[in-house]
C-alpha cells in the first residue's frame, strides 16, 4: 500500500495528490504512467505521473473525478492509503533538440505534459506552452509551467482568463506566427484530435499521450488497443505517446466510451454509501517396501483392471450454468478414491511417470491412498510438485500422465490419476494438517523470480526447499498470475491457490506485489541488492487478434481482458468497481481451455446464447474434452469449421454481426493438424453484442526488452538452453515467455528444470 503524503485541491473535481512510491520515483521518465486501484474491489486505474522526486521517494498524480473510481481515489486525505500503485509503465517520452515546440495540454492533460516541457527545455528547445481549460478554475499548474516554458498561453472557454477560445486556436496563432518543428498535445481525446487535424494541415509531426481503458497496464488483456496507421496497437506497451496523425480517433472516441453507461449506473454506488452511516516428511516410499508389497498382493492384477473408472461427481448443468463461483467438479469422496487407487498395477516401470513435466512419484502417492494413509499421501505430491491441488483440477492428464498408463494398451480406461491427485491435495488442506515440505538450511544466496504464475511458484518452492532466501516479484495486486486472472473459479477457486501460495510463504518464500521487473525495478537494480540469480517467469500474456475489418469495434475484447476483469477484478459482483459487459448473444473465437472458460463465463453471467467459432473441426480442438464436455452440457454452442472475416458494429460502434466464413479441412499443417480452407462462397452472418478473441498470445515484451544483451525468440520470446539458461549466465526462463503458450503443468516443469540447474550453477 501507498501513504498520500498531501492532497490539493485545484479545483472542484481536479485533486493533486503526493504518493509515496520510492522504487516508481526512481525509476520514472517523462511520459510513464502506473497502474492505481482503491479498496480490494476497486478498478485498475491508469494515471500518468506529473512529478517524481527520487529523494523524498514520491510521485505526484492529479487526478480528475469522471467515474467512480477516481471519485474514490480523490475522497481518500493525506495520510490515507491507495491500495496498489503499479509503475513506472508504457514508454518514457522521446525528448530530442527539435528546435521550436508547442506543448498543448487540456484540463488534467496539463499535469502530463508538465514533466514533458521540463525536459524539452532541458535538451535545448523552445517551448511554447499552450494551456487550455473551459474555465479559470480548471487552469491548472501554470506557475510551474511559466518556470519551464519561454512562453505560455493561456486559453479558457468562457474568456474568464487568457484569451477566449480552444486550444486549437491557441496552437494555430503560434503556428501563424513562427516555424513551429514540433507539437505535443495531452488531454481529452476529442481535443487531441482536432489539435492533430490542425498540425497535419501545417505538416507539424504531433505527438499524442493516450489514456484508454486498461486492465492490467502490462499488455496483457488488450483492453487499451487502438488503430495506429492502420495497425492495432496496445497504448501501455507501445505507447502511450504516438503519432498523433497515425491515430484512429474517431475509433477510440467509441471504444473510450464502452462501459460510459455502466459507469452512470456504479456512480450511485457512492452515493449510495454517503447516505448511509513444519512437520518433518516422511521419506519417499520405495516400491519394495513391505507395506507396497503387501498391497499388491492383495489383488491379482485382473481383478484390478476389472474395476471400472470412478466418475466424478458434477454440479447439475442447468444449475452450475447460472453459478460463477461455484465449481463444477466436486471431487471424490474416501471410497471412491479407495475403489479407484485400487486400479493402479503399481508397475516395476511406471511409464505414468515417463508423462509427467514435473515428475511426481505417482505410484507412491496413489498406494497410500489406497491403504487409506491420505496425508501421506499428499506429503508425497508436495516433495515434487508446489501446486498439487491445482495441478489436480487443471492439468489435461488424459494427454500427459494419464495417456501412459498401461490400462490403455489392456483395452481399459487410464488410473484416474488427476482425480486422486486433486483428492490428497484437497484432503489434506481440508483436514487443517498442512505439512511443509522438508527445507535445508539457509545457505545465504538470494534469488528472486519474476512472475508468480505456476513456473515461478514452481521455481520458488524447489529453491526454498534448498535453502535460498528467494522473493517472487509480481507486477499484478495479486499473487498466483494466470491462476488468478485467467482459470475461472468455477475451475479453479481462488482460495486453493491462496492455499497452495500459504504454504509456499511458510516455506519462506517472500512475495512482493505491483512491482513490475523492468520498469518499477531493473534487472540490474536486483543484482545491486545482492540476488546472485534471476528465473523470469512473465508469461505470454501478450493478447493476439485476428486483424480484421471490424475487430476494434466496442464490446470486441480478448479473452485476457475478460477474464481479467472478471476474474481477477470481480466485475460481475454488484460490489465491484470494474466494469463488464454482460452480452446476450456473444460469440468467442477459437478452440483452446482459454475460449471454453470464456464461454463457460459469458454463460453465467447470462448470455442466452453463447457459441464457440472454431476454423477447425472439434476433433482438432486444442481444448481438454472434460471442458467441451462441460460446455456443451451447459447449452454453449459449437460453430466448427467457421472463421470470423469481419464484425460490422451498429452506429454507436458497438459490434452487431459477425461474418462467418465456412471451412473445410484440408491437409495437415506442421503441427499435425488438418489446416482449414475456405470455401469459396460459403459466407453466413450472425447477430452478436460481444466477442471475444481467444487466438492465442505472444510474449509480453516488458521484462525481455528491459535486459540488454538478452538473446530473444524469433517471436519475442526468451531464447534458453535445455537447463532452461539465458543467453545471460544468471538469468534463467520457463513458461510461456520462453514456450509462447502452455500448460500449467509444463510450465511447473520448466520451474522444476530451472531450478535444479541454478543450484548446480551458484553451488559451483
Amino acid at each position: 500500500m501507498n501513504k498520500i503524503i498531501s492532497k490539493e485541491h485545484f479545483s472542484e473535481k481536479v485533486f493533486k495528490l503526493v504518493v509515496d512510491a520510492p522504487l516508481i520515483a526512481k525509476s520514472r521518465k517523462a511520459g510513464h504512467f502506473v497502474i492505481v486501484r482503491v479498496g480490494e474491489k476497486g478498478e485498475r486505474m491508469p494515471l500518468t505521473i506529473a512529478a517524481a522526486d527520487p529523494v523524498k521517494g514520491t510521485i505526484t498524480l492529479v487526478v480528475q473525478e469522471v467515474g467512480l473510481s477516481s471519485t474514490r481515489l480523490c475522497e481518500l486525505n493525506e495520510g490515507d492509503y491507495i491500495t496498489d500503485v503499479v509503475g513506472p509503465l508504457g514508454k518514457a517520452t522521446h525528448i530530442d533538440n527539435f528546435g521550436t515546440v508547442v506543448c498543448a495540454g487540456g484540463g488534467v492533460g496539463v499535469a502530463p505534459m508538465l514533466p514533458i516541457v521540463q525536459a524539452l527545455k532541458a535538451a535545448g528547445n523552445r517551448v511554447i506552452t499552450v494551456l487550455a481549460g473551459r474555465t479559470k478554475e480548471l487552469i491548472i499548474l501554470e506557475k510551474e509551467m511559466r518556470e519551464s516554458s519561454d512562453e505560455v498561453i493561456i486559453m479558457t472557454d468562457d474568456g474568464s482568463y487568457g484569451k477566449k477560445g480552444l486550444v486549437t486556436e491557441g496552437v494555430e496563432e503560434v503556428i501563424k506566427r513562427e516555424k513551429v518543428d514540433k507539437c505535443f498535445a495531452i488531454g481529452p481525446a476529442i481535443m487531441m484530435k482536432f489539435v492533430c487535424l490542425l498540425t497535419k494541415k501545417y505538416e507539424i509531426p504531433t505527438e499524442v499521450s493516450l489514456n484508454t481503458i486498461m486492465v492490467d497496464g502490462t499488455g496483457m488483456c488488450g483492453a487499451c488497443r487502438i488503430t495506429v496507421g492502420g495497425k492495432t496497437k496496445f497504448v501501455c506497451v507501445d505507447g502511450p505517446e504516438f503519432d498523433g496523425h497515425q491515430v484512429d480517433f474517431d475509433e477510440m472516441l467509441k471504444r473510450m466510451g464502452a462501459f460510459r453507461d455502466i459507469e452512470r449506473e456504479e456512480i450511485h454506488k457512492l452515493e449510495h454509501e454517503a447516505s448511509e452511516t513444519c512437520e518433518a516428511v516422511k521419506p519417499a516410499d520405495d516400491r519394495t517396501a513391505p507395506w507396497r508389497e503387501e498391497l499388491r498382493k492383495s489383488m491379482k492384477p485382473k481383478e484390478r483392471t476389472a474395476i471400472p473408472r470412478v466418475k466424478m461427481n458434477e454440479l447439475e448443468p442447468e444449475y452450475r450454468s447460472h453459478s460463477r463461483k461455484e465449481e463444477v467438479n466436486l471431487g471424490l469422496n474416501e471410497e471412491q478414491a479407495l475403489t479407484e487407487a485400487k486400479r493402479c498395477l503399481d508397475c516395476a516401470n511406471p511409464s505414468c511417470m515417463q508423462g509427467c513435466p514435473v515428475g511426481i512419484n505417482i505410484p507412491a502417492f496413489v498406494k497410500n491412498i489406497e491403504r487409506g494413509e491420505f496425508l501421506e499421501a499428499a506429503r508425497v505430491l508436495k516433495q515434487t510438485s508446489a501446486l498439487p491441488a491445482v495441478c489436480g483440477r487443471v492439468c489435461p492428464q488424459e494427454k500427459q500422465c494419464e495417456s501412459k498408463c498401461i490400462h490403455l494398451k489392456m483395452g481399459h480406461e487410464a488410473v484416474a490419476i488427476g482425480y486422486l491427485e486433486r483428492f490428497a491435495a484437497d484432503y489434506e488442506r481440508e483436514s487443517g494438517q498442512i505439512s511443509v515440505p522438508e527445507i535445508a538450511s539457509k545457505n545465504g544466496i538470494k534469488v528472486a523470480v519474476v512472475g508468480s504464475g505456476p513456473a515461478g511458484l514452481s521455481f520458488a518452492g524447489d529453491m526454498a526447499k534448498l535453502g535460498y532466501e528467494v522473493t517472487v516479484f509480481e507486477a499484478l495486486h495479486e499473487i498466483g498470475g494466470v491462476l488468478k486472472y485467467g482459470i475461472p473459479e468455477f475451475r479453479l477457486p481462488n482460495k486453493i491457490v491462496d492455499v497452495e501460495i500459504e504454504n509456499l510463504s511458510k516455506m519462506g518464500v517472500l512475495f512482493v506485489k505491483d512491482c513490475i521487473v523492468g520498469k518499477t525495478i531493473s534487472v540490474k537494480d536486483l543484482e545491486d541488492e545482492g540476488y546472485k540469480g534471476i528465473f523470469v517467469a512473465s508469461g505470454a500474456g501478450l493478447p493476439n487478434f485476428m486483424n480484421i475489418p471490424g475487430e476494434n469495434s466496442i464490446n470486441i475484447m480478448s479473452s485476457n481482458e475478460y477474464l481479467t476483469r472478471v476474474n481477477l477484478m470481480d466485475a460481475a459482483s454488484e460490489d465491484s468497481d470494474t466494469p463488464v459487459t454482460f452480452g446476450k448473444r456473444v460469440a468467442v473465437i477459437g478452440g483452446g481451455n482459454t475460449a471454453m472458460d470464456s464461454v463457460r463465463t459469458a454463460r453465467r453471467l447470462g448470455a442466452e446464447r453463447a457459441m464457440i467459432i472454431y476454423r477447425r473441426s472439434e476433433a482438432e480442438m486444442p481444448a481438454r474434452l472434460e471442458e467441451v464436455k462441460h460446455a456443451k452440457e451447459e447449452g454453449v454452442e459449437f460453430l466448427t469449421l467457421h472463421n470470423p472475416i469481419e464484425y460490422i458494429a451498429d452506429e454507436k460502434g458497438r459490434v452487431k454481426q459477425v461474418v462467418l466464413q465456412k471451412m473445410e479441412l484440408g491437409e495437415p499443417d506442421a503441427s499435425g493438424r488438418r489446416s482449414p480452407v475456405a470455401i469459396p462462397g460459403a459466407v453466413e452472418t450472425i447477430d452478436i453484442d460481444m466477442a471475444i478473441v481467444s487466438v492465442g498470445v505472444s510474449p509480453n515484451p516488458i521484462v525481455p526488452n528491459s535486459i540488454p544483451g538478452l538473446e530473444l525468440g524469433r517471436k519475442g520470446t526468451i531464447a534458453v538452453n535445455e537447463d532452461m539458461q539465458s543467453s545471460i549466465p544468471t538469468i534463467y526462463a520457463g513458461g510461456d515467455i520462453v514456450r509462447g503458450g502452455a500448460t500449467v503443468i509444463l510450465a511447473m516443469g520448466d520451474g522444476r528444470r530451472a531450478a535444479a540447474a541454478m543450484d548446480k550453477q551458484l553451488r559451483g
